[in-house]
């Protein structure tokens, strides 16, 4: 964190002021940045402030500029648009207009602003930046305020983070309120998708998107969409043909509904619209289909923000701030970004004239370079689509030669994703060629059931099997904890039987534990001298070498709707505090996100324990904070406790400790959701993700066709987990993660990537530290 020390004040003796303002279309998470923003802000010394409805507020200062305490934003992760307002605001198009807006921050005493919008809005923002110190020269020339007045203010500083359901900022791989918006369409879809498929009907799906095509290019690929329309990649000429012709392929190979989705700004290569009529027309009078048209509208805009927006905007006002107290004047204004897992700082700048440049290049008709321009995975997302929405493709069939019988099971728990990532997978080997295998309920399965009568637990898989995997939860074909190690002979002795030329393991620890039993086996067993790629798929996100596991966004989302609702209790009893368990095994990466995501007031982990000077510490700052709340609204308190943080303070005990030295003043209770953490349908982030890595791991293993056994077990990369580390995704070689980067003891990596997140959840909650605590009572000193 940047040091407080050093951060000059606007005013001699005053705590400088930063100021935050949502502008531009409302996009969920937005208050969440605001809070962090806020808490942030007053945590390092500062002062902030809300300026409501955006720049219209700026303009008119007076009380639309207001200093923001710690408890105004008590309660804010969980509500829906923006609780400062935005509006349109023509006057600051126009110099007078910005002018007056100066004169309100230098009255406020603010020379700092955060500003959470779209492309325009922060546009807007860096050209006011731009014009500062003419815009204070003329305040002076023209005698409404005088030298002095302006002399602290001669720098204005400017943080941008982006809030738009379109994602279509360039230079980060998602914004605040892109995926809750995405989640409102596969939600809308899946239900869709329930009577198109009772009826045998069609549906035209027009989602938002002028023009970025990001929504509808995801919601195709967590829906399984037949056809997707956006305004980046038009079709082919021929496009009518080629949808009409995939659409009856698939129904030949008998599916009964057909899905697809359009884009608001999709158009053909000559740029003439591609309208929702025009597609269901085209299904009706051509394939004969009972053709609907759905428009979801503003239903996408609207609700609270999912557990990504959440952590997300929380993440990016934390660094805003951060960046706010690290700028100089000769600083260019930067954008806070996300690249993968990563939060990086980009400048504001490049990533407005490089989103312009692909509106720019799809009015050029340039739509190779439209879609270069857009991140890497928008691209990547892309031809995964197209290479697993229709498998018949003989284009790109491999060689004979270099066809492989690719076996697929599940290991260990249930996970979101699991049978999004089956799916996706076998469309890509039947595409290439492959002849994809699934293994039935894991390891045991394949050695006790592999020859069942009539069907056995080893089963080539045909498109229809898996078509209708894509927003399924668990695991259609089974997972099971138990290891090869259980029976390695009969294993290998199956492996050799069904001639598996690769192996494509989905699962959590269990499954990376197996994987390492394979690798270790193959000196004794050449049937496991084959490639193998895991997928980690776990909602307790403990596989070394990734940074994130399919399943674990669904768990969040699923814990935070569980918290959401008892804190709605707790808040209703105004004095109420919940302590609730977090699933997770060993590591806290739940517990902590989950707490990020909800405002907890602690997170207890296994990874820091408890102790009693802890609890004392966090029961005597219950006290103190439920004294300040004087009958607010919102006041219901939470703390998440990993399963495992304590063998002696379960969640029970810390509850009943709790409500034993509140003396009456609160109430405590405790809260287990257990298994409803595993969530029921997959979240659209853990389904997309799911189809990107599986094909990645399946182009992985084909890299080793026609190769020997003995090249094969020569290589690292023949042994690998599929991860997301920082700004990449990488492959790492199991040898280098069992040696280096794993804690066998405790199941989960030697250095877990989000421990410095903790510390963000401590600081916005306004958790004492134990050095401002006396050791005894736990009151601050």
């Amino acid at each position: 964190m940047a040091p407080i020390n050093g951060t000059p004040a606007p005013l001699p003796g005053k705590k400088r002021r930063i100021g935050v303002m949502t502008s531009g279309g409302d996009a969920p998470g937005m208050n969440g940045a605001v809070r962090a923003v806020v808490r942030m802000s007053i945590a390092k010394g500062c002062e902030a402030y809300g300026i409501y409805e955006g720049y219209e507020g700026l303009v008119q200062g007076g009380g639309f500029i207001k200093q923001m305490h710690w408890e105004d934003v008590r309660g804010w992760l969980s509500e829906g648009g923006t609780l400062i307002g935005t509006a349109r605001c023509k006057a600051f198009y126009e110099r007078p207009g910005r002018l007056k807006a100066a004169k309100n921050m230098v009255m406020a005493g603010i020379d700092a602003l955060v500003i959470i919008g779209g492309d325009g809005s922060l546009t807007g923002a860096d050209k006011f930046r731009a014009e500062w110190p003419g815009l204070l020269e003329e305040l002076v020339n023209t005698g409404e305020m005088t030298s002095k007045q302006v002399e602290p203010f001669k720098h204005l500083n400017i943080v941008g983070m982006v809030g738009s359901i379109d994602n279509d900022m360039s230079l980060t791989d998602a914004t605040i309120g892109c995926y809750s918006s995405l989640g409102r369409i596969c939600q809308a879809v899946d239900y869709i998708d329930a009577t198109a498929f009772s009826h045998q009907r069609a549906f035209v799906i027009e989602v938002m998107g002028r023009h970025c095509g990001w929504l509808a290019l995801m919601a195709g690929v967590s829906t399984g969409a037949d056809f997707v329309f956006i305004p980046e990649k038009p079709p082919a000429a021929d496009w009518e043909h080629q949808m009409c012709s995939i659409v009856s392929e698939h129904r030949k190979l008998g599916k009964r509904k057909t899905i697809v989705i359009v884009a608001e700004g999709a158009h053909d290569f000559e740029l003439n619209k591609i309208s929702p009529t025009k597609v269901k027309d085209l299904l009706s009078t051509k394939l004969g289909l009972d053709t609907r048209i759905t428009t979801l509208g503003h239903v996408q805009r609207g609700g609270n923000a999912c557990a990504y927006d959440r952590m997300l905007s929380t993440l990016q006002g934390v660094e805003a701030v951060e960046a706010v107290l690290d700028a100089t004047p000769e600083t260019p204004t930067p954008v806070i970004s996300i690249i993968e897992n990563k939060i990086v700082r980009k400048t504001l700048m490049e990533a407005v004239k490089a989103t312009h440049a692909v509106a720019a290049a799809i009015e050029a008709k340039d739509f190779e370079h439209a879609i270069g321009l857009r991140d890497a995975e928008f691209a990547e997302y892309h031809t995964a689509y197209m290479t697993t929405t229709a498998t018949d493709q003989p284009q790109l069939h491999l060689p004979k030669g270099k066809h492989m019988r690719i076996a697929m099971i599940h290991v260990g728990a249930p996970a979101g994703g699991m049978n999004s990532a089956t799916r996706a997978a076998v469309a890509y080997c039947l595409t290439r060629g492959h002849t994809p295998i699934a293994i039935h309920n894991g390891f045991p399965g394949l050695c006790r059931h592999h020859g069942d009568k009539p069907l056995g637990a080893v089963r080539e898989v045909k498109w229809l099997d898996v078509e209708g995997w894509i927003s399924k939860g668990g695991s259609e074909i089974g997972t099971n904890r138990g290891l090869p190690s259980e029976d390695i002979e009969k294993t290998a002795e199956c492996f050799a039987l069904y001639k598996f030329d690769a192996l494509f393991v989905i699962g959590g620890f269990e499954a990376f534990t197996a994987v390492s039993e394979l690798r270790k086996a193959r000196n004794d067993y050449p049937a496991f001298r084959i490639p193998i790629a895991l997928l980690p798929a776990t909602i307790s996100n403990n596989v070394p070498g990734t940074e994130y596991s399919i399943g674990s966004d669904t768990c969040l989302n699923a814990l935070v709707d569980y918290c959401d609702a008892i804190k709605q209790s707790a808040s209703a009893s105004r004095r109420r505090v919940f302590v609730v368990e977090t699933q997770g095994g060993r590591s806290g990466y739940v517990a902590t996100i989950a707490g990020l995501s909800i405002g907890a007031l602690a997170v207890y982990t296994p990874e820091e324990g408890i102790n009693i000077k802890m609890l004392a510490r966090d029961i005597e700052h219950l006290r103190d904070s439920f004294a300040k709340d004087q009958g607010q609204s919102r006041a219901g308190k939470l703390i998440l406790r990993n399963e495992h943080a304590s063998k002696t303070y379960t969640t029970e005990i810390i509850a009943n400790m709790i409500r034993e030295e509140a003396k009456g003043r609160f109430e405590s209770r405790f809260a287990v959701p257990g298994h409803v953490q595993q969530g029921g349908t997959p979240s659209p982030m853990d389904r997309v993700r799911a189809v990107r890595l599986a094909v990645k791991c399946i182009q992985h293993l084909e890299g080793f066709a026609e190769q020997s056994p003995e090249t094969i077990v020569a290589d690292d990369a023949s042994a690998v987990v599929i991860g997301i580390k920082g700004a990449s995704v990488v492959f790492g070689p199991m040898l280098k993660l069992e040696r280096d980067e794993t804690d066998w003891k405790d199941r989960r990596p030697k250095n877990e990537f989000w421990i410095g997140l903790k510390t963000i959840v401590d600081t916005l909650s306004g958790r004492p530290k134990e050095t401002d605590c006396c050791e005894t009572c736990g009151k601050l000193k």
